[in-house]
């Protein structure tokens, strides 16, 4: 855009890849280039036009496919965040009928064209005149024009300058007035740092997925500690869990008045300890009272202790494992890790359980045939590294029907598994490398860092479930956000309802 006045002129042009229509990702969006060549052959290789080479009627354009994340992107940078454009049933409810870009984003665009072809690089705003004239929607492609309409003294021009949609009809009129440059200025454009939105739409399509069910009983493992027990109210609050409290009644009822948790409407089951609170809540599950368990201020390993006891326990023929869910905001759709918690270097009778289980999961959260990348450090299989063996062993059981309802390839190491360029540049053809739905890792600390190192370093969404029992268990973190929270909960109702 031009510079605006006591300003230096345009010193980096918009990159075409930075106002691209966006890829909407699960986790987050990440703009990409997909411009039209008009505006892309603007915003690369930059010629001015002088004040002396302007002439009256001459005119310049660019064209523009207006994005939902455009409209993000101008909330964020801006600060309005009208509801009339980011809110669905907000915008749905207005006199538009649903989410409209805000006004001065087209402005922009008129704003790239001064900055950028005419006058072009050196231009500086003086002043702007818009009339909004008709509302502009993702998915609109608009046309951005200006036209000198009068050359001033001291290189001041004015400028008409219009945005029309695609059916010709004008959607802003308005004139600029700007200092035009009086030296010609030839310039590459340098390359803009990517733009990366991150929103959370993963976690609150989870939360949608789960609209209309009845809340999931819950049986809530000694939540003795703020964190646990608000984590149960807040699920309550959202509609996913009945909770039923499983621990030291006066402890419980002192961290609720302490912190201001309301608990009145759930029923608590009093224990004397964190390892009779496992136990009663098992018993719970195993008689029908509640449909998943959640760990509150316990160890997790008290917890599945009593989960795996042989005698009254929830074991099942599977071997129990963890999954997480993640919604990363570079990769198109919602990735399960297994596993990444439990298991810590599982045989290939076990990956094969761990495997089913995560299946399962993704089936349960409408994933018709899930795809799942079989980890190794390599693509091909090598005696040394025994997880290529494991890979290689799982990719022909799932095609022999021992593993079922899903797609199975492996050994692929994590480049080809997640991309298809990378995939295609060793040659490999598999019809899960660069699109898989579930990666499932060789050991318990290559999981598990993976799963954090997509969480901190690429500001993944995750939600988490342990797997394989009778019942959904819910191994919440000390350090999971409220939205994290939630999100399991709306993992283990939709697994124990196998919605989808």
């Amino acid at each position: 855009m031009v510079a605006s006045i006591g300003e230096a002129p345009l010193g980096y042009p918009r990159r075409a890849r930075d106002i691209a229509p966006a890829m909407l990702t699960p986790g987050g969006r990440i703009l990409d280039s997909c411009l039209t060549p008009d505006i892309a052959e603007a915003t690369s290789a930059l010629e001015n036009v002088t004040y002396a080479e302007l002439a009256v009627g001459q005119s310049a354009g660019l064209v523009h496919t207006v994005t939902q994340n455009d409209i993000a992107l101008f909330a964020t940078v801006s600060g309005d965040v009208n509801p009339a454009h980011l809110d669905e049933a907000y915008a749905g409810a207005s006199m538009f009928k649903g989410i409209i870009a805000h006004g001065m984003l087209g402005g922009a665009f008129v704003s790239s064209v001064l900055g950028t072809r005419l006058p072009g690089p050196g231009t500086i705003y003086v002043g702007q005149q818009f009339r909004f004239l008709r509302p502009v929607r993702p998915g609109d492609v608009v046309t951005a024009t200006v036209t000198v309409k009068e050359k001033l003294e001291k290189n001041r021009v004015i400028l008409a300058c219009t945005v029309v949609n695609a059916a010709g009809k004008p959607v802003i009129e308005g004139d600029a007035e700007v200092i035009a440059p009086s030296e010609k200025i030839r310039w590459t454009s340098h390359e803009l740092p990517g733009v990366q939105l991150i929103d959370h739409h993963g976690h609150a399509a989870l939360m949608a997925r789960c609209a209309g069910m009845d809340p999931l009983p819950v049986a809530v493992v000694h939540p003795c500690d703020e964190v646990s027990l608000r984590g149960a109210a807040e699920a309550a609050a959202a509609g996913l869990i009945d909770p039923v409290l499983v621990g030291p009644e006066e402890k419980i009822r002192a961290v609720a008045d302490a912190h201001g948790i309301g608990i009145a409407q759930f029923r608590i089951v009093d224990a004397a300890h964190s390892h009779e609170s496992a136990e009663r809540a098992v018993a719970l599950v195993r008689a029908g009272e509640a449909g998943a368990l959640m760990k509150g201020s316990l160890h997790s390993d008290e917890l599945l202790a009593a989960v795996v006891r042989k005698e009254g326990g929830l074991r099942t023929a599977r071997r129990v494992s963890h999954a997480f869910l993640m919604f990363v905001p570079s990769y198109r759709k919602p990735l399960i890790i297994t596993d990444a918690a439990i298991n810590i270097q599982p045989t290939l009778s076990e990956k094969l359980d761990i495997c089913q289980n995560a299946i399962d999961l993704a089936r349960s959260l409408g994933v018709e045939t899930p795809k799942v990348a079989v980890l190794s450090a390599v693509e091909t299989i090598n005696e040394k590294i025994p997880s290529t063996m494991d890979a290689a062993a799982l990719t022909l059981m799932a095609s022999r029907g021992q593993i079922r309802g899903g797609i199975v390839d492996g050994p692929l190491a994590f480049d080809n598994a997640i991309s298809r360029d990378a995939a295609a540049t060793k040659g490999i053809q598999s019809p899960v490398a660069g699109d898989p739905d579930i990666l499932l890792v060789p050991d318990l600390v290559s999981g598990n860092m993976l799963a954090k190192q997509l969480t901190f370093l690429a500001n993944a969404d995750a939600a988490g479930v342990v797997l394989g029992a009778k019942c959904p268990i819910i191994l919440t973190s000390r350090a999971d956000s409220v939205r994290t929270r939630l999100a399991s909960c709306a993992v283990a109702v939709l697994a124990a309802t196998k919605k989808g």
